[in-house]
């Protein structure tokens, strides 16, 4: 039997994505790697695509790995994770209506398509507040709001700005964090491991300074992170939770997430994990949610 192909869709070759190049390779898979600004799909002609047994999505650019999961989907190749999920877990509005839907703890958060509206809606929520874009990571582009002036001085830059994205106002609760909140990492049905971000700025990220510790993984939490992971439709994620009053809460969903903080806090192999799973769902084809050994 030949080794799987498996693709992995770049923009580029950070730390994260070195080790799984790596796994994949010592697992014996032919890895293929599909920097996405080479790209070339001639919608006419498929035959012409990169053949691949199934794509491993790694991409920075979510727009071009949006589109580039969708092709390869419509040719009949496996996505991790699949496109539809992570256009889900790509925008905040759809990802918190479906959790609280689900009946998943997540914070309070109201959606207004206008500055005055906007405002209205954040006298409901309560000062402070934070105003988020609508996409996006790493912590960009968050604001703070502690009064209905610097709410208005935000809410109009933002819609100065122009594009669709900044015209829809993603409104939601400030938590006074104890000064962290807590990654978890999925993949399949497991939860691999969590840690700690903390940080002295109300922003926990990693990619704006926050510094990783570990994190027990209590019954608790592993039933929360698998519940929002399934809800969401992700196969490998990491979900972010915030330590509440009312206890802990998701935050946020994510698809191609990395595992840099997290791997300074676990002796788990994250990447031979990924490539494990990777492996075994090229093997299986288009079924998700290949069960791992505990």
């Amino acid at each position: 039997m030949s080794a799987p192909r498996i693709g992995v869709l770049l923009s580029h070759v950070r730390e994260e994505e070195k080790l799984l190049l790596r796994a994949l390779s010592e697992r014996g898979a032919e890895v293929v790697r599909l920097y996405d600004r080479q790209l070339v799909f001639d919608l006419t002609d498929e035959r012409s695509w990169p053949r691949v047994d199934l794509v491993l999505d790694r991409c920075m650019a979510h727009s071009r790995g949006q589109v580039a999961l969708r092709l390869f989907e419509s040719a009949g190749v496996p996505t991790i994770n699949r496109s539809q999920a992570t256009a889900i877990a790509d925008d905040k509005v759809l990802t918190t209506r479906l959790l609280a839907a689900a009946g998943i703890p997540t914070l309070r958060t109201l959606v207004a398509f206008d500055v005055e509206s906007a405002l209205a809606a954040l006298e409901r929520l309560g000062y402070p507040a934070v105003i988020k874009p609508v996409t996006g990571s790493w912590g960009r582009l968050l604001a703070r709001v502690n009064s209905p002036t610097a709410a208005r001085a935000v809410l109009q830059h933002k819609r100065s700005l122009g594009s669709f994205h900044h015209g829809v106002f993603y409104l939601q609760e400030y938590v006074d964090k104890p000064g962290r909140d807590v990654r978890v990492f999925v993949v399949g049905d497991r939860v691999v491991a969590a840690s700690y971000r903390q940080a002295d700025h109300w922003v926990t990220n990693v990619a704006r300074g926050a510094v990783s510790h570990p994190c027990p993984v209590t019954p608790e939490l592993a039933d929360l992170a698998l519940r929002a992971v399934q809800t969401i439709g992700l196969e490998i994620a990491g979900v972010d939770l915030v330590e509440t009053a009312d206890g802990l809460e998701v935050l946020e969903v994510n698809g191609g997430v990395e595992f840099k903080g997290l791997m300074r806090t676990t002796h788990i192999d994250v990447a031979g994990l990924i490539a494990d799973y990777v492996l075994a769902r090229a093997m299986r084809g288009a079924s998700p949610a290949i069960a791992l050994s505990r």
